[in-house]
């Protein structure tokens, strides 16, 4: 008997990982329900009627296969953000980029695989601005015979950072795209879809609550699923570990304070007071703001409570004190730079950080703001009267109505797309300094041509057009290497020599510093169209967007399999 169980624990330790991994099948029904928040009801669009969404829980490693069914008038689709999607390019998302929405009544099944990934991402729409209500997150636990690189947590929270708009929020870009000008602001944020205390006729049923007991490890699973704010998180009198940021295992450091833009996902450790503390504490957020405009300076509460002891008394309970957390200045910049400064990659031999240590194509991109003509016969609401813009390399990137990646899988470019993105600015100028008085962009749809495996730095510059801001960059398929970040203009013949080549973070969304630069690496070791844009909404909508596309490799396993035959038509 002994030997026979022997004999199977070995046959099971031989086994190769793949052996312990499964598929996962979910169905999300977009629909239309009812929700109501700071004494507003109206109808939005959901999965499955949830606001948020559901979650997806996998285990590295294991097959996701997703049927999305649009029940709504809208055209939508899904992107798994962060997601590596290696050689699953059809299921990435973004619409007109690697598929075609889905239109009303028709569906798409996604199906695509957690390849060396475990943490926290999330999904959300990827078409106008329907991901602000249409998000929920992704959780991937490590495989079933590994374990975290610190000690497993008593519990874990999604945490999801929000914004409620009383009115429909694809009207408001809709005006601003027709006007020219800002759009509006949003009316509350939200942790996990709830206003909290903080907001006129938000009652306490519309605050989170995180009950807790005393002397336990919480893994807080933070996400930035706001459409347009980058936000400052700190819960009263307690400190926070990160340990994980996009799905990656960091080097853990303590803060009273977390950062996070839209688009990046942040796990942290909550070590609860030894003791039952008699006191409730606030948990907050608020945003962090860097631009000329008009933005949502109010702040979303939610509550830590602690379990009180079964010998506690009605009494005592009335007169908890609640502890309110200090937030920084919404417009600290050095908070937020001495804060990403912290993360750095483990790099250990279990999780190596895989630098790329020799470059084949450098870019250097200028990302900002810009305006674009007035049409005859209108008012525009832009600067000076014209349009605002946004671009890359003054290049504000035109949504085709044929999706890219099915261009180029068939080869039929013409009339979609050209691929003489430019690699550096055509027109240089002090991008820190005075703005050039011509702030008009060119609208084109041109990419960027890469070799597979090919080893990649861009340097995203931030500009003072209309006003520098922070801007957190998204990649599509890929995971880069944030191997430095400054103020001013970038100097390619001094800074390089600062650049960390030995356990920089590993993100899929980073901050480009307002007034300053960020420097990333990346293989290009995935083939495909891969979208990249800033993840603030309102300037993807304006054009800070491109995309690149990554050529087949040599191998079978290096090659862009043929589309789904479900794959949504325009």
């Amino acid at each position: 008997m002994a030997t026979n169980l022997l004999f199977a624990f070995a046959i099971i330790w031989l086994l190769p990982q793949s052996a312990f991994c499964i598929t996962r099948h979910y169905t999300f029904n977009i629909v239309q329900h009812n929700v109501t928040r700071l004494c507003t009801t109206k109808s939005i669009v959901s999965v499955n009627g949830r606001f948020p969404g559901p979650r997806l829980v996998a285990r590295e490693g294991d097959q996701m296969i997703v049927k999305v069914v649009n029940q709504v008038s809208n055209n939508i689709s899904i992107h798994w953000h962060g997601i590596r999607q290696l050689t699953s390019g059809w299921a990435d998302g973004p619409a007109y980029v690697t598929q075609c929405p889905i239109q009303t009544n028709q569906s798409y099944t996604y199906n695509f695989t957690i390849t060396g990934q475990r943490g926290t991402l999330f999904w959300h729409a990827h078409i106008s601005w329907l991901r602000s209500t249409v998000y929920g997150p992704i959780i991937i636990l490590p495989r079933r015979n590994e374990s975290y690189p610190f000690k497993k947590p008593h519990k874990q929270i999604p945490i999801i950072f929000g914004e409620w708009w009383n009115v429909n929020p694809e009207a408001v870009i809709n005006q601003a795209l027709q006007t020219g000008g800002g759009p509006n602001v949003s009316d509350a944020y939200t942790i996990n879809g709830l206003p909290g205390p903080l907001y006129n006729c938000s009652s306490n049923k519309d605050t989170f609550k995180l009950k807790v007991k005393p002397g336990k490890t919480y893994m807080l699973r933070l996400i930035n699923a706001a459409l347009n704010d980058e936000m400052f998180f700190a819960i009263a009198n307690h400190t926070l570990t990160v340990v994980e940021a996009d799905a990656v295992y960091t080097k853990p450091f303590d803060t009273d304070v977390v950062f996070i833009t839209p688009g990046q996902t942040t796990n942290v450790l909550l070590k609860t007071k030894p003791h039952y503390p008699n006191a409730n504490f606030q948990m907050a957020a608020q945003p962090y703001f860097t631009g000329l405009g008009t933005f949502d300076n109010s702040t979303v509460a939610g509550i830590l409570e602690y379990e009180a002891p079964l010998n506690s008394s009605p009494a005592n309970q009335n007169k908890i004190k609640l502890y309110k957390p200090t937030l920084p200045n919404m417009t600290s910049t050095s908070f937020v730079a001495n804060f990403t400064k912290k993360f750095r990659s483990l790099a250990s031999t279990q999780f190596p950080a895989n630098v790329p240590q020799s470059v084949d194509k450098r870019f250097l991109f200028a990302v900002g703001l810009g305006s674009s003509p007035c049409p005859k016969n209108m008012t525009c609401q832009g600067p000076n009267g014209t349009k605002f813009a946004a671009s890359v390399n003054n290049i504000s990137f035109a949504l085709p109505t044929t999706a890219l990646l099915q261009a180029h899988y068939f080869g039929q470019s013409n009339g979609i797309y050209t691929t003489d993105f430019p690699a550096s600015p055509l027109n240089p100028f002090n991008y820190t300094g005075t703005p050039p008085n011509n702030t008009f962009v060119t609208n084109a749809t041109k990419l960027v041509v890469l070799p597979f495996n090919s080893s990649v730095e861009v340097v995203l510059q931030d500009t003072n057009i209309l006003g520098g801001e922070n801007h957190p960059l998204h990649l599509h398929g890929y995971n880069f290497f944030v191997v430095g970040e400054g103020f001013g203009n970038f100097d390619p013949n001094k800074d390089p020599a600062n650049f960390n080549l030995k356990d920089p973070i590993e993100r899929n969304t980073a901050g480009v510093p307002v007034g300053g630069w960020l420097a990333f690496r990346f293989f290009a070791d995935n083939p495909g169209v891969w979208f990249m844009h800033c993840h603030l909404d309102v300037h993807t909508s304006w054009g800070l967007r491109m995309a690149w596309i990554v050529l087949d490799g040599p191998l079978p396993s290096q090659k862009l399999p043929p589309p789904p035959s479900d794959l949504p038509k325009c």
